[in-house]
C-alpha cells in the first residue's frame, strides 16, 4: 500500500531545504570560534593580593582640603564626596577616619596611592590582602599630580604589581578596578575605558583615563588593570551628582606616574622641568592668521623674564609644535612633555614662526614647587571701543605699558566678545603687527578683510594672550 503524505506540497518541499540549513548552521557553528567574555576571575586572583587597604586617622583641627571649583559646577559635589573634602558645615568632636586603597609597587614595602587619601592623615595604617595591619609612613607626596608613595615596615618581600603601558591603552578595552568602596575590602568591578586624555580641571598635568568601571569613595588609590594583569592607571576621582557611581571615574595613566616614583622614593617630592611659556591651543581661526595648514600646537602667549624660553629664542606668537623630538597637538600635551624632562637638558624646540618652521635649543630648566604650569583656556566672550592707555579710566592691574590701545566696551554678541575679548584688556598686536595707539589701531583695522580671521594679542591683567575672531562677510 502507497502511504500518501498529508502535508501540502509547499510544506514537502520546504522541508528538504530546512533540514539542509539546520545542517549548514550545525556545521558552521562547529567552525566558528567561540567568543567569551575575558577570565576575570583569574585576573582577580592575580591581582588582588596586591591591593591593600588604606585607612587614616586625622584630629578635626586637619585643614581641609579646599576645592578648586565653584558650588554650581558639578564637579564639585564629587571632589567634596571622593576626595575627601570636610567643609565647616557640622563638625563632630573627636579624630576623623577616612579610607582608600593603594597597591604595591617595591617588595620592600612601599605602596602608592592618592596624595589625597593621605594628606590629613596624621596617623595611617595599611591592611594587606593576608589580613595583617602595619603603620605606615608617607615617604613621598606630589600634590600636582594626587600621587604619593608610603611605606610599611615588613620582614618578608611582597608581592608587587605589573606597570603596563597606558598609551597603548585603547577606547572600549576592557579594565577591572580593584579597591575598597566605601570600605569594602577587595571589590572588584569591570568595565572598559570609555575615553583618554581627559581634562576635568583638577591641575596643571590633567591627562585621565575615563571609565565606566565602578569607582565609589573608598576607591580612591586603587589600580585600574588591564587583561594582561598589568596596572595602567591610578582611580582617582569620579563624577557624580549623589556620590555613587554613574559610570563615570577618572584614573590617573601609569605612564604619567612611572617616572615620578624614583623621586618620591629618593627625595621625597618631584622635580619637574620648566620652560617659562604661558602657552594656549590653536583654534582654525587662529591656525588661518598664523600661516598655518592645519590648527594644532601650542600658541606662545607670553615668554617669561630670564627663562630657558627667552634664552632658547622662543617669542610670543610661536606655535610650539615638537619637543625634545615629541610632536605637540596641544598645549596640555606641552606641559606634560616639559614635566617629565630632566633638568639641565639641552633639547630642541621646534616653533612656527610667520609660516615657517623653526628649530631652536633649549635647556631644560627647574619648575619651583610654589609654580604652575600656566595654560590659557580659549576665551568664550566681541563692536568694540577702545581708548589711548593715557586715558584709561578703568583702573585694571596690569595696564602699565605706554603702547596699546585699551578696551572700554563690548557690544553683546559681537566678534570681539565671541573671541573672548573684555573690557580693560590691552590690545598689544592685531595680526602681529604692533599697536602704538589709537591712530594704529585705526589704520591696521581699516585694513582688514571681511570675512578674514583676525589675530589679537592682549594684555590681561598680568598675563598677555592671544584672541582669534572672524569678521563677518
Amino acid at each position: 500500500m502507497t502511504r500518501v503524505s498529508r502535508r501540502p506540497a509547499h510544506m514537502r518541499a520546504w522541508l528538504p531545504a530546512c533540514v539542509v540549513a539546520l545542517m549548514v548552521g550545525i556545521s558552521h557553528a562547529a567552525t566558528t570560534p567561540r567568543m567569551s567574555l575575558p577570565d576575570f576571575v583569574g585576573l582577580s586572583k592575580q591581582v588582588r593580593p596586591l591591593v591593600v587597604h588604606i585607612s587614616s586617622t586625622a584630629s578635626t583641627q586637619s585643614p581641609s582640603t579646599q576645592s578648586p571649583f565653584r558650588e554650581d559646577d558639578p564637579f564639585s559635589d564629587f571632589w567634596r564626596r571622593f576626595f575627601g573634602e570636610r567643609l565647616p558645615r557640622s563638625p563632630s568632636p573627636g579624630p576623623r577616619r577616612s579610607v582608600g586603597s593603594g597597591f604595591v609597587v617595591d617588595p620592600s614595602g612601599y605602596i602608592l596611592t592618592n596624595d589625597h587619601v593621605v594628606e590629613e592623615g596624621q596617623e595611617l595604617t595599611v591592611k594587606l590582602a593576608d589580613g595583617s595591619e602595619h603603620r605606615a609612613r608617607v615617604a613621598g607626596r606630589d600634590p600636582k599630580t594626587d600621587i604619593a608613595l608610603i611605606k610599611i615596615d615588613v620582614d618578608r618581600e611582597l608581592p608587587v604589581v605589573l606597570l603596563g603601558d597606558s598609551d597603548a591603552l585603547e577606547v572600549g578595552e576592557w579594565v577591572l578596578a580593584i579597591g575598597n568602596p566605601f570600605g569594602l575590602e577587595h571589590t572588584v568591578t569591570s568595565g572598559i575605558v570609555s575615553a583618554k586624555g581627559r581634562r576635568i580641571g583638577a591641575g596643571p598635568y590633567d591627562n585621565f583615563i575615563q571609565t565606566d568601571a565602578s569607582i565609589n569613595p573608598g576607591n580612591s588609590g586603587g589600580p585600574l588593570i588591564n587583561l594582561r594583569g598589568e596596572v595602567v592607571g591610578v582611580n582617582t576621582a569620579i563624577f557624580s551628582r549623589g556620590g555613587g557611581n554613574i559610570g563615570i571615574g577618572f584614573a590617573i595613566p601609569i605612564n604619567l606616574v612611572k617616572g615620578l616614583l624614583s623621586q618620591l622614593k629618593d627625595e621625597g617630592k618631584v622635580t619637574r622641568g620648566w620652560l617659562g611659556v604661558v602657552i594656549q591651543d590653536v583654534n582654525a581661526e587662529m591656525a588661518e592668521a598664523l600661516g598655518m595648514d592645519e590648527a594644532g600646537g601650542a600658541l606662545v602667549a607670553n615668554v617669561g623674564k630670564g627663562s630657558p624660553a627667552e634664552q632658547a629664542g622662543v617669542q610670543v606668537g610661536d606655535v610650539i609644535v615638537a619637543f625634545d623630538g615629541s610632536p605637540v597637538g596641544k598645549s596640555s600635551e606641552l606641559s606634560l612633555i616639559v614635566a617629565r624632562t630632566g633638568v639641565g637638558r639641552v633639547v630642541d624646540v621646534t616653533v612656527v614662526r610667520n609660516g615657517r618652521r623653526v628649530t631652536l635649543k633649549a635647556e631644560v630648566g627647574r619648575l619651583g614647587e610654589d609654580e604652575a604650569v600656566v595654560v590659557v583656556e580659549e576665551g568664550s566672550e566681541l563692536g568694540l571701543t577702545v581708548r589711548d592707555l593715557a586715558g584709561d579710566s578703568t583702573g585694571r592691574r596690569g595696564n602699565r605699558e605706554r603702547e596699546g590701545v585699551v578696551v572700554t566696551a563690548v557690544e553683546s554678541d559681537s566678534p570681539a566678545e565671541q573671541a573672548g575679548i573684555r573690557v580693560g584688556d590691552v590690545i598689544l598686536e592685531i595680526d602681529r603687527k604692533r599697536i602704538g595707539g589709537i591712530k594704529d589701531f585705526t589704520r591696521i583695522v581699516g585694513k582688514l578683510k571681511k570675512g578674514s580671521g583676525i589675530l589679537f594679542l592682549v594684555r590681561r591683567e598680568d598675563t598677555t594672550i592671544f584672541l582669534a575672531l572672524r569678521l563677518p562677510r
